[in-house]
């Protein structure tokens, strides 16, 4: 299989998996719902940044000696259906 550097190697129609996703080397950000590939919208603007920081400020005192916690950076999130895995193993 050839690496997929470029967005438009891949078939958007398609379902992918997120083992799919660890192996791609795009250069733009995207996003994998349900498979499918999206595009990711641009970086954040001033405005955005500044009230995300002001957000994290207020909120991380408030989680600190908690379980819950908050970050500012975005970062890779799996969200799955917990039954579904669990039934599965």
């Amino acid at each position: 299989m050839p690496k997929i550097i470029h967005l438009d190697q891949l078939d958007l129609n398609q379902s992918y998996s997120y083992a799919d996703d660890l192996t791609w080397q795009l250069k733009e950000a995207v996003d994998l719902i349900k498979g499918k590939v999206m595009r990711m919208s641009p970086a954040p603007n001033v405005a955005h940044q500044s009230i995300s920081g002001n957000l994290h400020a207020l909120l991380h005192p408030f989680f600190k000696h908690k379980q819950c916690r908050v970050f500012a950076a975005p970062f890779d999130v799996r969200l799955y259906d917990r039954k579904k895995s669990i039934l599965k193993s």
